[in-house]
């Protein structure tokens, strides 16, 4: 268990046993830090676990404090949320007959001659036939990738980082949506980057808010999610994409768009509009599965030496068996085939959380495999997702996401593409009734 999970046990105990009392103020993290001799990132990571628990609540100006809570909780609650048979937070879809459908490809690689070439260490830049493969596979309605421009990368988060990276010193900044993949705060910790939040309506970010922060300091890029964003499910408009290139080749301002779930649609990238500027990020983790995935980059023609560079100094190169199996499956159409069968179960699921969340306020889209369910007064988010965890269904509450910590939703994303469809409606139904106030019966 990491370190953090077992100061935030220790706590959670003293909350359990009455040795912290609800309504106490905990130190600042600073001083929490310095007492325990650990990290102030370290003393950051066990305060946001203890508000994940729902032990805690912090006050923007105030501090952090123990919350009131039902005898029984403390250890427990994060053993339940732990244990949680019904997990919303990841969400890795799978096509019924997945694993039948790959499996003819990677047959052939497993011949001894075969697998000597797909276990050797692999470029940034692939092969050929991978690029080639990885253009085919990103084309859009309105847009080829030059497949000279295409790297490989072990998954699309590590895509996302070495491109980052390549472009953003230490220090630098980098405009996001206000909500944002959670992952992408964690590299730009790491690589000591400063997200700023751009203000955002319901066709995304606004184009203006970019030119406005960008006065207020050069950014150094941005890092968007215009199709099917996370959490939100918001899909960019044409015309907003258009103006978003528009402002950032005007301010010369490099981009990197996350396309992760970019399959499920057929919409062009920013690409289209800023091909200059436009670091395109893909990968097969949701259009095919977790377990063997690549990730992908298409960068503008000058920068594609300086994006190898980054993810050979970060180790974020591709394993070429899963390149090599990558290729075979979309040139023997497995992926398309998937593709089309995740388009529908997400249309699928879609209908039952319509179904089981009728009457809340719920933003998504029919294509889409998350929803984001802005919670009803009086609930917060920690506090919902604490009840969802002790109830059996894990939920991914809506601070994670929040760039500005002092702005944080009272909302809670909800994964649909990882559990089977009985359980998915069986969640739903349950956390319909944890906000309603009644637990429902059993499952």
């Amino acid at each position: 268990m990491d370190d953090y999970r077992r100061l935030a046990d220790r706590l959670a105990d003293d909350i359990a046993a009455g040795r912290l009392k609800p309504g106490e103020r905990l130190p600042p993290q600073r001083a929490f830090a310095r007492r325990r001799g650990i990290a102030g990132s370290t003393a950051g990571r066990v305060y946001a676990e203890l508000v994940r628990r729902g032990l805690v609540v912090g006050e923007v100006g105030r501090g952090t404090f123990v919350r009131a809570a039902p005898a029984g909780t403390g250890r427990a609650l994060v053993e339940a949320a732990t244990a949680a048979p019904v997990n919303l937070e990841l969400n890795y879809p799978s096509a019924p007959g997945q694993s039948e459908l790959l499996a003819p490809a990677l047959a052939p690689l497993l011949r001894p001659d075969v697998l000597t070439e797909a276990l050797s260490p692999a470029a940034a830049t692939g092969t050929p036939e991978a690029r080639q493969a990885a253009a085919a596979l990103l084309a859009t309605p309105g847009w080829r990738p030059v497949p000279d421009r295409v790297l490989f990368t072990g998954n699309a988060r590590q895509a996302v980082a070495a491109t980052l990276a390549s472009l953003v010193r230490p220090g630098g900044r980098v405009g996001v949506e206000a909500l944002t993949y959670p992952v992408v705060k964690e590299i730009a910790a790491r690589l000591g980057i400063t997200l700023v939040p751009l203000a955002t309506d319901e066709e995304g970010p606004r184009p203006e808010s970019v030119a406005a922060v960008h006065r207020t300091a050069p950014l150094a890029a941005l890092y968007l999610q215009p199709t099917l964003h996370n959490p939100t499910s918001v899909t960019t408009s044409p015309e907003r994409r258009r103006q978003l290139a528009f402002t950032a080749s005007d301010l010369n301002i490099p981009v990197v768009e996350d396309r992760i779930w970019s399959f499920l649609t057929d919409d062009d990238p920013l690409a289209v509009h800023a091909p200059g500027l436009t670091h395109v990020v893909d990968g097969l983790s949701k259009r095919v599965a977790p377990g063997l995935t690549v990730g992908f980059v298409v960068v503008p023609e000058e920068r594609v030496e300086a994006v190898a560079a980054a993810v050979r100094s970060g180790g974020w190169s591709a394993g070429r068996f899963a390149v090599a199996a990558a290729v075979r499956w979309v040139e023997d159409g497995t992926v398309e085939r998937l593709v089309t069968a995740k388009r529908a179960d997400a249309a699928r699921r879609q209908r039952i959380a319509e179904e089981e969340l009728r009457g809340f306020t719920v933003r998504s889209d029919p294509r889409a495999y998350h929803v984001w369910w802005e919670l009803p007064a009086p609930w917060r988010a920690d506090t919902f997702t604490a009840a969802a965890a002790a109830r059996g269904v894990a939920v991914t509450p809506g601070p994670a996401f929040a760039v500005d910590p002092s702005r944080t939703p009272d909302a809670v994303r909800l994964g649909l593409g990882s559990v089977p469809g009985p359980d998915l409606r069986w969640a739903l139904r349950r956390l319909a009734g944890v906000v309603r106030g009644g637990a429902p019966g059993g499952r």
